[in-house]
């Protein structure tokens, strides 16, 4: 608490120093990523919490931490003693952070953020809430000349992402991508997404957990394109690369001075919900801009041949990994003290036997009992359940492969289940099912799907307060767009090519959770007089708990579509796994009605 009283004092200083009353701090990075790097973990450094949602506002005599329910009790535990306030979203009795700070702040007085870690709408939006009550919102960095012992940017050198596996050359994207920018009448395009920059320049790194990207921004115009960029992080290879496909290279931090030199009479592309404010800041005030979503994050969003016939391969290897993991643990269950971080670690130890395979794609979420009740747990140490053979266990993981990156949630019971388990159960397979199922014409979105999951779950009054699906990207951000399948509206249109996941869950407190989520792919079904229609190919390959399975509330179509999802299941695995293996497979793919005789 020391170290965190520390922080507090100096960033106080720091604020008094400039004049502000207020600071700000997101738990984010100047590229809007869902992981980020050490160097910029500011909200860690100043309130020692370390969830991965939250924002810190601190006043010269007061502060507070804004988080949601999934890190209440981490958030009360890792705060107590540093004189933060925990501010519970979502309660009815929790202000918001501008009208907190309105209540904190006199007339005239200045709130202070990193333009680096705010994007450039969120920006705009809040000056203009606290503009309304005659509070200054201004660009300035406090933390970063008071915090000396920072860790250092990653200097890993990144790679080339072949084009045996990405299926287009970089150099290929760059035409597409200056044909859609010439479509909005642009010449410059600044690009601060992480997973936008290595899907364009088919590059890879490892400067984050689970997304193998590099840190870098880009800035693409009509005639040239320049790739900013640590030198550290070049080698020979890549230098070379880069220069073939028409890639110019400078420093990282140089990113900002080439902005400035835009020509005034250009248009500039940017899209302001990942465009830091910083960047945006210097941007030529003379210049048109033209504030839209990226086109590269449309473009990466459609796969091309090669990137699905790579996902395919991934979940093949997924598949036989989580075979022989979920045989070792039901081997294990009653003799070993197998707990929800320990099985998590196995799990992993099984992927990585497999070919090509680089990390996890996200941190496994392994929920036993009424952990599986809390949608985005986390294991810690002091958490961290014995299984027993009881009750149920959820599972979310996934793997990150050259080939393509997989994301899959099974629910198993680990003892024999209750009535109102497998009714609970079954009805979220029954959404499933509807999702997997759904043939729809061009030009649907995702939000008018997403009443099929919960279709069943309404009708007995249930429902689960998360989406149904996001967009999977191809050995890049595990949680993808503009795609998804949800209550919320989104514009966004399926198209073919679309990789989404399908996965619709229940939740009692205190007491289990239980999810089911396939990724699938959004592929042509037919053309007929009223044009064009889509439907969904399901591509992990994995059993699904019989045991939890009501046969009676099944429909004979959704008791056929089991069938034949576990006979293409156990005819894709069984060339790679051993007799035992496959013995033990057939069983978990059984015909469904075999249930009832």
């Amino acid at each position: 608490m020391k170290q965190i009283q520390n922080s507090l004092s100096l960033l106080r200083t720091s604020m008094k120093n400039e004049g502000v009353s207020a600071c700000i701090i997101f738990g984010t990075d100047p590229h809007a990523s869902e992981y980020i790097a050490d160097y910029w973990k500011e909200r860690v450094w100043i309130s020692g919490f370390d969830g991965s949602a939250g924002t810190i506002v601190v006043t010269l005599e007061s502060a507070g931490l804004w988080t949601d329910s999934r890190y209440f009790l981490q958030a009360t535990e890792q705060l107590q003693g540093t004189g933060i306030e925990l501010m519970k979203q979502g309660q009815a009795d929790t202000l918001d952070i501008v009208p907190w700070i309105i209540t904190q702040l006199k007339t005239g007085e200045r709130v202070g953020v990193n333009p680096q870690m705010i994007s450039m709408n969120a920006y705009s939006k809040m000056k203009t809430e606290l503009q309304d009550v005659d509070i200054e919102l201004i660009s300035v960095d406090l933390i970063a000349p008071v915090w000396t012992n920072r860790p250092h940017l990653p200097q890993t050198p990144f790679y080339e992402f072949n084009v045996e596996f990405a299926g287009e050359s970089s150099s290929d994207k760059l035409k597409r991508l200056r044909a859609e920018m010439k479509k909005l009448h642009v010449d410059s395009f600044v690009v601060s997404a992480l997973d936008d920059i290595a899907w364009l320049f088919n590059i890879r790194g490892n400067d984050v957990n689970y997304n193998p990207v590099v840190i870098a921004y880009a800035l693409v115009q009509c005639d040239n394109v320049t790739l900013f960029v640590s030198p550290i992080k070049l080698t020979p290879p890549t230098i070379l690369y880069l220069k073939n496909e028409g890639v110019q290279i400078a420093n990282y931090q140089d990113v900002y001075a080439s902005i400035k030199q835009i020509t005034t009479s250009n248009s500039v592309l940017v899209d302001g919900t990942k465009l830091n404010q910083s960047l945006f800041e210097s941007i030529p005030t003379d210049c048109k801009i033209i504030n839209t979503m990226s086109p590269i994050f449309k473009l990466k969003s459609v796969k091309n041949s090669i990137e699905i016939a790579g996902v395919k391969n991934a979940m093949l290897k997924d598949g036989v990994a989580l075979t022989r993991f979920f045989i070792w643990l039901e081997a294990n269950l009653k003799n070993e003290n197998l707990t929800e971080i320990s099985i998590s670690e196995k799990l992993c130890e099984f992927r990585s036997d497999q070919s090509n395979f680089v990390g996890e794609s996200f941190g496994t979420i392994a929920g036993y009992a009424a952990h599986g009740a809390i949608v985005h747990y986390s294991a810690t140490p002091e958490s961290d359940a014995v299984l027993k053979s009881e009750n149920i266990l959820l599972l979310d993981s996934g793997g990150q492969y050259l080939d393509g990156t997989t994301d899959i949630t099974r629910t198993v019971a680990l003892g024999k289940p209750t009535t109102q388990q497998q009714t609970d159960f079954t009805l979220v397979l029954k959404g499933h099912i509807a999702l997997a199922t759904a043939i729809f014409p061009l030009g649907t979105r995702g939000s008018q799907l997403d009443v099929l999951a919960r279709k069943a779950l309404w009708e007995s009054g249930l429902n689960y307060g998360h989406g149904t699906g996001h967009g999977v990207g191809h050995f890049l951000c595990v949680h993808e767009g503009p795609q998804s399948i949800r209550m919320d509206e989104n514009p966004t249109i399926l198209q073919s090519g679309m990789i989404i996941s399908n996965e619709p869950g229940m939740y009692r407190t205190n007491e289990y959770g239980i999810r089911i989520e396939n990724l699938v792919h959004v592929v042509p079904a037919t053309i007929t007089d009223f044009g064009q229609f889509l439907q969904f190919e399901t591509l992990t390959l994995f059993p699904i708990d019989r045991n939890l399975i009501e046969i009676m509330l099944l429909t004979e179509e959704e008791g056929n579509w089991i069938d034949n999802y576990h006979t293409k299941v156990l005819e894709s695995l069984s060339p790679f796994l051993t007799e035992s293996e496959i013995v033990w497979l057939e069983n978990k793919c059984k015909p469904i009605y075999d249930l009832i005789f």
